[in-house]
């Protein structure tokens, strides 16, 4: 009942010009909801109302697509992807491309060694001993471009450092180390061509990539996000970006969009600050990037659906980040939807019988009874 009682309220406050528009767009995510389990919000984000028959069939909503993934990517592996330290050291551990770590902040288990720091001193001694001028700052868990910082150069003290970041201020070290654990990163020059496209960020290119049992990767989609001038970071969660979808096939850009808000991009050509064209122009050595992402995903089976953001450098892809779970937003970009791919993948590990065993009991008492007793004093 209060499903229904939510679809009317929601159905009534739809942006639609009149009531009988109201009706048929309750009428269709009701259907849209029974066929693919979408959400309101994904409705109304992905304007639903308005998008081609193709678009609506093929597009991934959240909640088919948890289903999938947390069988391509199960729990037992996914903290892998998620936690950049982690990461980190097991993709030095499979040769596939990173950005150095210098240190790691871990303010629990007091540990203090040649990566890994939990106190202030800690930290500086390590940095200090690399000769760490510049480098990028990311909180351990975050994604979205939440809580990056880039640093263009550090004043070593005693037992602190003074840092100068990117936009012109300063922050104590100290003030920075807090209760949650944090990376500083090598920061990562990209080629000529990506830096045209906005020199004040990494523009990043996501490759979607699926690994079947037989070994074989095939890439779901491709889009690159570029940053606004001024800006390090390249990610709409920074306050808008620009986007374009990449032609798998071709390495060339297309439907270049400028991105504030789903419902609230416009089609452009160029870059609106820098006036560098974008729909047309080839990512160079596309080919041989486009092996190297697919090699990265073979040494990676933990996480068989990947969503990778990778930097192009003149050595080659870097990864900047690999994700085991990923928004929606970027079937805008790509004017297409990949359920069909992701689905693919998933029938093919289920057809082949693969199961994970967490070798851990689910607790027999309910959630409610436990927190009951872990508030009392045992006798």
């Amino acid at each position: 009942m209060d499903f229904y009682v939510n679809w009317l309220k929601w159905g009534m406050a739809y942006p639609a010009p009149s009531l009988r528009k109201k009706i048929q767009i309750m009428r269709d995510y009701l259907r849209l909801y029974h066929q693919k389990g979408i959400t309101t919000d994904e409705y109304y984000e992905f304007s639903f109302e308005t998008q081609t028959e193709e678009f609506r069939h093929d597009f991934l909503g959240l909640n088919e697509e948890r289903y999938y993934l947390d069988y391509l990517n199960p729990k037992k592996f996914y903290i892998l992807a998620r936690n950049k330290f982690l990461a980190h050291e097991i993709l030095k551990n499979r040769e596939i491309r990173k950005s150095e770590l210098y240190c790691f902040y871990e303010p629990e288990g007091r540990v203090n060694g040649e990566v890994i720091a939990s106190t202030v001193a800690g930290v500086c001694r390590i940095l200090q001993q690399k000769n760490v001028q510049k480098c990028v700052v990311k909180a351990a868990e975050n994604s979205h471009g939440d809580n990056v910082v880039v640093i263009n150069s550090i004043d070593y003290q005693n037992d602190d450092a003074t840092l100068h970041l990117f936009n012109g201020e300063q922050l104590q070290l100290s003030d920075m180390l807090k209760d949650s654990p944090i990376l500083f990163e090598q920061v990562l020059v990209q080629t000529e061509q990506m830096a045209s496209l906005n020199a004040s960020s990494v523009n990043t290119v996501r490759f979607m990539t699926a690994l079947y049992p037989d070994g074989d990767v095939r890439i779901v989609a491709t889009f690159i996000k570029i940053g606004r001038q001024g800006r390090c970071v390249d990610n709409a969660g920074a306050g808008g970006n620009v986007d374009a979808c990449i032609d798998t096939a071709t390495g060339t850009l297309q439907y270049a969009i400028q991105y504030d808000g789903l419902r609230n991009f416009h089609d452009i050509d160029t870059h609106p600050d820098s006036g560098t064209s974008l729909n047309g122009v080839k990512i160079e050595h596309w080919e041989k990037i486009v092996e190297e992402v697919k090699g990265f995903q073979r040494r990676f089976p933990y996480i068989k659906a990947a969503g990778w953001d990778i930097a192009i450098t003149d050595v080659g892809p870097v990864v900047v980040e690999v994700n085991d779970l990923w928004d929606r937003t970027g079937q805008c970009f790509i004017r297409r939807g990949w359920r069909p791919e992701i689905r693919s993948c998933f029938l093919a590990w289920q057809k082949a019988g693969k199961k994970y065993y967490m070798g851990r009991y689910n607790n027999e008492l309910p959630t409610k009874m436990l927190e009951t007793i872990a508030e009392k004093e045992s006798r």
